[in-house]
């Protein structure tokens, strides 16, 4: 048997350079670099198109949560830079069990389940809707 190092073919190695850029901690660093702020705006768009929430007056009794900034930089497999994504994230961690929310729900459905009903809908007749 001949392997490929013994007929010479060799498969480069791709070096990484230190060099990448830093994702910004804070708003204030965002906002110096024109990527960050299309990226934000990019966000915000996204968030308004997909009527994500709806502006009401909060009620006096209310804990207010907040939200902030999460900036990540995405590479491409080959280790260059892709985009700049930026998230507006809610501050969930500010929240107290049974003072500001009393469940969480979470719509994931597994994919057995669906075929067990689907099953069950052509054994019986079922109609689906």
């Amino acid at each position: 048997m001949v392997t490929r190092s013994q007929n010479g073919i060799v498969k480069k190695k791709q070096l990484f350079l230190a060099t990448r850029q830093k994702e910004p901690t804070t708003i204030k660093q965002a906002m110096k670099d024109s990527n960050w702020v299309a990226a934000m705006q990019r966000e915000i768009v996204a968030l308004q198109s997909n009527d994500t929430w709806e502006l009401v007056d909060p009620p006096p009794d209310a804990n207010i949560i907040g939200c902030k900034w999460v900036f990540k930089l995405k590479y491409k497999a080959d280790g260059t830079l892709e985009r700049h994504k930026a998230r507006l994230v809610a501050k969930g961690y500010n929240q107290t069990q049974g003072l500001d929310f009393f469940d969480t729900f979470s719509p994931v459905v597994k994919p057995a389940t669906i075929k067990i009903v689907l099953t069950l809908d052509l054994s019986y007749g079922w109609e689906v809707r």
